[in-house]
């Protein structure tokens, strides 16, 4: 059984296997249209509220 996903960028069908080297897009421009979004900061991967503060090496504990 051959697995199908949808592109993330384009939502064509993509299989699954080495017919399609750049699985899950279904092309080399919409893995670079994907990445350009991350780099615009268009995606983002939601972190804890403690993440978000600024910690600098003297904050941390001596080990």
């Amino acid at each position: 059984m051959t697995l199908t996903v949808n592109c993330p960028t384009c939502k064509a069908p993509v299989t699954w296997d080495a017919s399609f080297p750049e699985r899950p897009f279904c092309s080399h421009r919409c893995r670079l249209i994907d990445l350009g979004a991350w780099a615009a900061e268009e995606h983002v991967i939601e972190g804890r509220p403690d993440d978000e503060q600024d910690v600098f090496s003297e904050d941390l504990p001596e080990r």
